[in-house]
């Protein structure tokens, strides 16, 4: 009895996540159970990940080190061409009932709120983890269109355009770990406070 509730269960989460997929991408019900989000969800997920990544990375450019104003700068160059093309897609193709967002959602907006609010000390604890999560997202969204997308025109666009936000990943990886490894080697090197009672001379 207890198999047949599971059983049950997991058959009305699925097809609930078929039927209602504009809630289930929301969510990230979508993600866990690898369905293919409806096109204008991806369309729409897509356009938001480019505008959230230009805007971040505008931030970057004044406030980043090094590693992140060269990733920045990238990220404008890769993230520009995909919006582009997205955009020409939706534009050439009739068929597609689908809109291009114009203004980042509040999501990304408090996500952008936030870079602007941090001090520059304090910049790239909030973008480098914020862009692997950023990253991670935008690969699972283009993935799962690649594979299961309803459009043949934009899931053939999704593949292609896969294996740059994976390499954007991987750089996202390293940058987040470089600085996590510069925090510790900063702490371990810090001077030792004085013994209790010594006097410095």
């Amino acid at each position: 009895m207890k198999k047949l509730m599971i059983a049950i269960a997991a058959t009305t989460m699925l097809s609930s996540a078929a039927l209602a997929q504009s809630v289930g991408e929301k969510t990230g019900v979508n993600s866990m159970l690898g369905v293919a989000p409806k096109t204008q969800d991806f369309v729409k997920e897509a356009a938001m990940s480019d505008m959230l990544e230009i805007a971040a990375a505008k931030i970057a450019q004044t406030k980043g080190n090094a590693e992140e104003q060269k990733f920045a700068a990238q990220m404008i160059t890769d993230h520009t061409k995909t919006s582009d093309e997205l955009k020409a897609a939706v534009a050439n193709n009739a068929d597609l009932k689908a809109q291009i967002p114009t203004a980042l959602d509040s999501s990304s907006q408090g996500k952008i709120d936030k870079l602007n609010a941090a001090k520059p000390e304090d910049f790239a604890a909030t973008y480098d983890p914020m862009q692997v999560s950023a990253h991670k997202d935008a690969v699972s969204l283009f993935e799962r269109y690649a594979k299961g997308g309803d459009n043949a025109q934009l899931k053939d666009w999704a593949g292609k355009t896969l294996p740059a936000l994976q390499h954007h990943l991987d750089m996202a990886q390293k940058m987040n770990d470089n600085r996590r490894n510069a925090t510790v080697g900063s702490s371990s090197n810090s001077p030792s406070p004085a013994p209790a009672g010594s006097t410095a001379r």
